[in-house]
C-alpha cells in the first residue's frame, strides 16, 4: 500500500464541561498523542510487553514512543523484553528482522528507507514492527499507535505495509528572524532566534515529533522573502541547534535565501550566475552549512517574484541561477 501524509495537523477540540477532563487538564499541547482523553485503549489488543532488538540504540526512541504510548492507552506500564516473548511487539531493523527469518528480504527492500511494516508473525506469536531505517521504525510505532487509538485494529491478523508515495514531505514556514510570521494568525513564531544557540525551547523537540508522527520529514524554517542574514555565520549556528533538536524525529532542515545574498554578505559587487565570484561565494557558504549540518536538506529561492532579487537581473533564467 502505498500512501500519501498528510501535510497538516489536525487540531480536535472537544468541549467538556468544566475545563478538567477526568484524566486531567487538557489543554491540546499534546495534539493527537492525548490518549487517554480521547480514545481509551481496549485492553484485547495490549501487547504483553515490549522487545527491542537493535543492540545499538538507533531504534530506542522508537521504542520508547511505544511504550509511553502504550502505556498510556492502556493504564499499565508496558516491560521491556530483551528477547521477544509470546504477545510482545518486537522493533526491529530490517536487516535484523531479515537475520531472524521473520521477514524476507524482498519485503524488506520494498520498505526504502521511509517504508514500514507491522505484522502480526503466527508462528512466533508476537507482533513484529519494523523498517530499513530509525525512522521508518518510528513511523511505524506512530502508525501502530494509532490504530489502537482509533480501534481500527480487529481480531484478524495484522500485516500493514505502507511505503510513502512521497520522498520529500516539507513544511514551508514563512517566519521571519525578528519572530513575526508573514500572513500567520496564531501568535509568534516558534523559532526563538534571540535565545539560540545558547538556549533551546523544548518546544523543537515537540514541534518534531508531532511531524514525524504524521510523516512530515522537513522543514524551511524562514521566509521565503527571505533576509540575507540567515546566512550569517551567527545564524548558521542557531540553525544547526534547530536541526539537532529536529534530527532524532527524521526531519531536515532547509532554507529560504535572498539571491543577492552574496551582494549582503560577501560585498561582492552583484550577484550574477556567470560571476566566477558569485559561484565561489555560494559554494564557500554551502560547505559551511554542511560542515554544521551534514544532512541539510538545501535552499528554496522566490527569485524575481513580487521584487526579490534572481537570475532575470541579469537577463539570465531561472535555470542559470540554480546551476550556478
Amino acid at each position: 500500500m502505498r500512501y500519501q501524509p498528510a501535510a497538516l495537523l489536525i487540531f480536535a477540540f472537544v468541549f467538556l464541561t468544566g475545563t478538567t477532563s477526568l484524566f486531567g487538564e487538557e489543554t491540546g499541547s499534546e495534539l493527537w498523542f492525548t490518549h487517554n482523553a480521547l480514545y481509551p485503549g481496549n485492553a484485547q489488543f495490549c501487547p504483553q510487553g515490549i522487545a527491542i532488538t537493535d543492540e545499538q540504540g538507533s531504534v530506542s526512541l522508537a521504542g520508547a514512543e511505544l511504550q509511553s504510548g502504550l502505556a498510556s492507552l492502556f493504564h499499565k506500564t508496558i516491560d521491556l523484553h530483551p528477547l521477544p516473548q509470546q504477545g510482545d511487539v518486537v522493533v526491529a531493523l530490517g536487516a535484523h528482522a531479515i537475520a531472524q527469518g521473520w521477514i524476507s528480504g524482498d519485503e524488506v527492500k520494498a520498505l526504502g528507507s521511509e517504508g514500514f511494516c507491522i505484522r502480526q508473525l503466527a508462528d512466533f506469536d508476537f507482533i513484529l514492527l519494523t523498517g530499513n531505517t530509525p525512522k521508518a521504525v518510528l513511523y511505524g510505532v506512530f502508525h501502530y499507535l494509532r490504530m489502537l487509538q482509533t480501534k481500527s485494529l480487529s481480531s484478524a491478523m495484522l500485516d500493514v505495509v505502507q511505503v510513502p508515495a512521497y520522498e520529500k514531505r516539507v513544511l514551508n514556514h514563512w517566519d521571519n528572524l525578528d519572530g513575526t510570521v508573514e500572513h500567520g494568525y496564531a501568535g509568534k513564531s516558534i523559532w526563538k532566534w534571540d535565545e539560540l544557540p545558547n538556549k533551546v525551547n523544548y518546544r523543537y523537540r515537540e514541534y518534531a515529533r508531532a511531524n514525524a508522527s504524521i510523516g512530515i520529514n522537513g522543514v524551511v524554517l524562514n521566509n521565503v522573502n527571505a533576509s540575507p542574514q540567515v546566512l550569517a555565520s551567527g545564524y548558521l549556528y542557531k540553525i544547526k541547534a534547530i536541526a539537532d533538536e529536529l534530527r532524532p524525529y527524521g526531519m531536515q532542515v532547509y532554507l529560504s535565501v535572498n539571491f543577492a545574498s552574496p551582494m549582503v554578505l560577501g560585498d561582492l559587487p552583484d550577484a550574477n550566475p556567470q560571476n566566477p565570484a558569485t559561484v565561489t561565494w555560494w559554494q564557500n557558504k554551502v560547505a559551511d552549512i554542511y560542515a554544521l549540518i551534514p544532512d541539510f536538506g538545501g535552499f528554496l529561492v522566490k527569485a524575481n517574484s513580487e521584487g526579490q532579487p534572481g537570475p532575470q537581473d541579469y537577463n539570465l533564467t531561472h535555470a542559470d541561477g540554480a546551476n550556478m
